[in-house]
């Protein structure tokens, strides 16, 4: 190969690609890879998908690395300490940027664990192993008796459940700052605002029909906004949840069909553009996290 020039080396590739692909369709005839949007059970008689044991898997590889990394730790850090110290100074450094110093201490941990989490997932689902190891099974696929692959490893993310659960997480300490910096009922006031409202038939029984239409008139505006703000802080948790979801579950689909097609090298710009795509879905879902706690916890006039 020393005598080939780069795009010689690269056709050649491409060439014994196809031809493993003949020879594979020759000697094991297996149909298109299936691909389902909802998880798959590697074993039925166990309540536990393959995006659950991917999720565990992540916890396990994110333990094991944060044990090496401060298992020995020093004062002027090297190796895995190193990489993990600058990781967190970013993040810490991304959330104060938002947030401001004593906000962004406060929101730091759940705001790095989403990211951690969610990147962590992304990336992982990209190593060996993920939707290519598991259990041969012989299904009825739209009227035809197919051969379809049950892996014990699918990408967590692509599971909607588990965005949806992030979502909920976010949104859970979303609205725990903003019952903690106003209180229940100021918090509570900008989504159920009758004040004005109320106050404007009681001008109207006094005989005051000048101000009490105008206060009227101002007590159905708050009562309208009021209801777009509480349905603008449910719908996050629908567009944090399908977000992640899409984005994650059409990049493992556009990377598992162009690794059939091609194995050895169409796949891979796509597996770097996950790369990216995993960070940058990441980086949204904390990032918008941080927003919403910041617009939970500030004063309402400045809200």
């Amino acid at each position: 190969m020393a005598r080939f020039g780069r795009r010689q080396r690269i056709l050649i590739i491409v060439l014994i690609s196809f031809s493993l692909i003949a020879l594979g369709a020759v000697f094991f005839p297996i149909s298109m890879p299936h691909f389902q949007l909802a998880p798959e059970k590697p074993w039925h008689d166990l309540p536990i998908t393959n995006t659950m044991i991917a999720a565990w898997l992540t916890i396990i590889v994110i333990g094991i690395l944060s044990y090496f990394a401060t298992r020995k730790m020093k004062l002027v850090p090297r190796g895995l300490q190193n990489i993990m110290e600058v990781v967190l100074e970013a993040l810490i450094g991304f959330v104060e940027s938002i947030a401001g110093k004593d906000n962004g201490r406060k929101f730091f941990p759940i705001v790095a664990t989403i990211f951690i989490f969610v990147i962590a997932n992304a990336w992982l689902a990209l190593f060996p192993g993920f939707m290519s190891i598991g259990i041969w099974e012989t299904e009825i696929v739209h009227g035809v008796e197919e051969t379809v692959l049950v892996p014990f490893f699918r990408g967590a993310n692509t599971d909607v459940n588990f965005p949806l659960a992030l979502a909920l997480v976010s949104f859970i300490f979303v609205e725990f700052w903003g019952f903690k910096a106003h209180g229940f009922t100021s918090y509570m006031g900008k989504f159920i605002n009758f004040r004005q409202y109320f106050g404007g038939w009681g001008k109207l029984l006094r005989g005051q029909v000048g101000s009490g239409m105008g206060m009227l008139f101002t007590g159905i505006i708050d009562i309208f906004v009021g209801f777009v703000e509480l349905l603008s802080e449910l719908i996050r948790i629908v567009s944090f949840t399908f977000r992640l979801f899409g984005n994650m579950t059409a990049g493992e689909i556009l990377v598992f069909s162009m690794m059939f097609l091609i194995p050895w090298v169409a796949a891979v710009p796509f597996m770097g553009l996950e790369l990216f795509i995993g960070f940058v879905q990441a980086l949204i879902f904390c990032g918008l996290t941080v927003v919403f706690l910041v617009m939970a916890v500030a004063p309402h006039e400045e809200h």
